[in-house]
This record gives structure tokens, sequence and C-alpha cells, in this order.
């Protein structure tokens, strides 16, 4: 299960194409596989009081995101929402509600 989840997360993501620098278009379909990855593999952390949740946000060192199966997104969950974070530049570049 996890194997095809990761698969399907790598496949998927490898299509992604980007719409600006720092925003990636992430289809429906995509969003529900990463959900089912995240939802296996929970990275659940808290904002920080000071960290305004925005795409191009820059994420604070002091969070520790877990990587997506293809390693090219990390992401966590942040107030309940899944944040996919560029791991080069640390920016957020997709959040799903």
């Amino acid at each position: 299960m996890i194997f095809r989840n990761t698969l399907a997360v790598t496949i998927l993501l490898a299509g992604t194409a980007f719409a600006t620098a720092q925003t990636v278009i992430v289809t429906p379909e995509q969003e529900i596989v990463v959900r089912e990855y995240v939802k296996t593999n929970p990275v659940v952390v808290e904002r920080p009081s000071n960290f305004e949740l925005v795409i191009g946000a820059i994420v604070p060192d002091i969070l520790k995101p877990g990587a997506l199966a293809d390693n090219k997104y990390q992401y966590v969950v942040m107030d309940g929402r899944t944040v996919l974070i560029d791991p080069q530049t640390r920016k957020v570049v997709h959040i799903m509600d």
C-alpha cells in the first residue's frame, strides 16, 4: 500500500507544471494522491506565531518537513492544511485546504 502511494505520488508530481517560480499547479487528482500519502506519513507542525502561511513564504528552519516520495517537494501539515515546500528554497509552493 505504501509503495503504491509512493509510486503514485512520484508519477503524478513528476508531471506538475510551474505557473510561476513560486507556485505549483496541482490537479485535483494529484491532490488526492498527496493527501493519501500525507495521511499515512503525517508531519504535523505548529505554525510559529510570526509566520504567515502564504505562497512564497519561507518556512522557518525550526520546522522539519517530510519529503514526498519523489523528493521534489517537502510537506508539512500546518493549521490543518497540507503545505508543499520547495526543498532548495524552503518556500511554500502550494497550500491544500
